[in-house]
C-alpha cells in the first residue's frame, strides 16, 4: 500500500501533516539510504511517534516509495515545462536549469528536501514495480524533449542511451551543485548545458575510433581472484540494496558459497564494503594513469580515461560502486574520507581537461564543471541496461560516452 490511508478526511491539517513526514523521510533517505533509515527516526526528526507515521504509511517502503513518486512528478513537471521550448537545445537547457531551480530552492529552505533516486533499488516488490513504472513514464517525457525534425532518424537505442546520459547527469547534480553560491546555480547551469550540447573537444577535434584492447592494462589479473570475486558481488549489492540490504547471506548466495566462506575472506561486512570503495577508487586511479600514460592531448587523455571506465561498468569484473552510495557506510568519519577520495579523482579529472585547455584540443570551458559532467556519466553508466538491453563493451562508448564529448545533439558514428 503506496497511498495514505483514506481513514481522515484529507484537511489542510492531515496534509500538513502528511507532507511533514514526507519532507522528513526525504531527508533521512538521503542522508542513510533506505535500508538505513527507520520510521522511528523519521518520526523524531519531526516530533512525532512512530505511531503517527503508520498512521498515514504503515511501512517504511510505502513511505519511500511515496517520496520517490513525488519526486517523479518534480522531474515530470520540469520536464513538461521544457517541452515548450521551440527546439532540442532550448528544451535542453530549460530542463537543465529547472533542476537547478529545484536545487537552489532546496537549499535556500523555499522547497522541501527531495529524495535522490540512488537507492530505488533497495525497494521491495511490488514498491519497486510501482516507482519503475512512474519512472519510465518521466523517462519517456525527457526522451520526448530530444525529439525533433533533426532527431526523428535517431534509432531507439541511440535515443535512450542519450535521455539517460541527461538524467544520469541530472541525478549527479546534488553531489556537487552546492559548491555554488545559490545566486551563481543559473550561471553554472548555464554552462552546463552548454557542455551538454556541444561537447568539450575544440572545433578541429575528432572522436577516435577505439579499440577494446586499449582496455587491457585496466583487467590486469589480480592476486587473490577469491577476495576480487566477493568484491564485485558485494559492489553489485551494495549498489542495488545499500550498505543494510547488502546482507552477508545475499552476497554469499550471489556467489553460491556458505556464510562460513564469507568470513574466512573477510572479517565482517563494513570491512567489505570499504574495500569495494577502495577498488573502485582504485580502477579509477588506474584507468587515469593509463590515460595520463598513453594520451598525447588532454582530449585524448580524458577521452581514454572515461571510455575504459565506462566499459569496466559494463564488463565481467565491473560494475564500479556507485559514487553516490557514501549513505552505505554508518560511520560520518568513513564517508567523509570517501568523499575526500572522490574529490581527488575528480580534480585528477579536471586536471586532464585544463591539458586540454592548454594544448587547445578543448574549446574553452569551465573544467571543473566539465569533470564533473565526465564523473557523472561515468557512474550513470551501471544503469544503462536498463533503458539499451543491448549495450555492450563494443557499443557503449559510441552510445553513450561520444555525446558528452562531442554534444548531445551530434550525429551518430561508427566510431566507438
Amino acid at each position: 500500500m503506496t497511498a495514505v490511508t483514506a481513514r481522515e478526511p484529507q484537511t489542510a491539517r492531515f496534509q500538513e501533516k502528511r507532507d511533514a513526514i514526507l519532507n522528513a523521510a526525504a531527508a533521512q533517505f538521503n542522508a542513510q539510504g533506505v535500508k538505513g533509515a527507520t520510521l522511528a527516526g523519521i518520526a523524531a526528526s519531526v516530533g512525532l511517534v512512530t505511531n503517527s507515521v503508520t498512521y498515514y504509511y504503515r511501512k517504511k517502503e510505502d513511505l519511500a516509495t511515496a517520496c520517490f513518486l513525488r519526486a517523479i512528478v518534480l522531474f515530470d513537471g520540469i520536464a513538461e515545462a521544457a517541452a515548450r521550448e521551440a527546439t532540442v537545445a532550448a528544451r535542453v537547457r530549460a530542463f537543465l536549469a529547472g533542476h537547478a531551480a529545484l536545487l537552489a530552492a532546496v537549499a535556500l529552505g523555499e522547497h522541501p528536501p527531495v529524495v535522490v533516486f540512488s537507492d530505488v533499488r533497495a525497494l521491495p516488490s511490488p514498491q519497486l514495480e510501482t516507482v519503475h513504472t512512474a519512472y519510465t513514464g518521466m523517462f519517456r517525457r525527457v526522451r520526448g524533449l530530444l525529439k525533433d525534425p533533426a532527431t526523428v532518424h535517431w534509432p531507439r537505442e541511440m535515443r535512450n542511451a542519450r535521455t539517460h546520459l541527461l538524467l544520469s547527469l541530472v541525478h549527479w547534480l546534488p553531489a556537487w551543485f552546492g559548491r555554488y553560491e545559490e545566486a551563481q546555480y543559473p550561471r553554472m547551469i548555464a554552462r552546463v548545458a552548454d557542455i551538454v550540447l556541444n561537447g568539450l573537444g575544440a572545433p578541429a577535434a575528432r572522436w577516435e575510433a577505439a579499440a577494446l584492447s586499449e582496455d587491457a592494462a585496466l583487467h590486469a589479473p589480480t592476486d587473490n581472484p577469491a577476495m576480487d570475486a566477493f568484491l564485485r558481488a558485494a559492489t553489485a549489492l551494495l549498489n542495488e540494496q545499500g550498505y543494510r540490504g547488502a546482507s552477508v547471506d545475499k552476497i554469499s548466495a550471489r556467489l553460491n558459497v556458505t556464510k562460513g566462506s564469507f568470513y574466512h575472506h573477510n572479517d565482517n561486512k563494513l570491512d567489505l564494503i570499504s574495500a569495494c570503495f577502495e577498488r573502485t577508487f582504485e580502477v579509477i586511479r588506474r584507468a587515469f594513469d593509463l590515460a595520463e600514460q598513453t594520451g598525447n592531448s588532454g582530449w585524448q587523455r580524458a577521452g581514454l580515461a572515461a571510455r575504459m571506465l565506462v566499459r569496466f561498468q559494463l564488463s565481467a569484473e565491473g560494475p564500479l560502486l556507485r559514487l553516490s552510495s557514501t549513505s552505505a557506510l554508518p560511520e560520518a568519519a568513513d564517508r567523509a574520507q570517501i568523499h575526500r577520495t572522490l574529490q581527488q579523482r575528480i580534480e585528477r579529472m579536471a586536471a586532464m581537461l585544463v591539458d586540454g585547455l592548454v594544448d587547445g584540443s578543448l574549446r574553452p570551458l569551465d573544467a571543473a564543471i566539465a569533470a564533473q559532467l565526465v564523473v557523472g556519466l561515468i557512474n550513470g553508466a551501471a544503469e544503462l541496461h536498463r533503458w539499451v538491453p543491448d549495450a555492450s563493451e563494443a557499443s557503449v562508448v559510441a552510445l553513450y560516452v561520444r555525446p558528452i564529448f562531442m554534444g548531445l545533439l551530434s550525429e551518430a558514428s561508427a566510431a566507438a
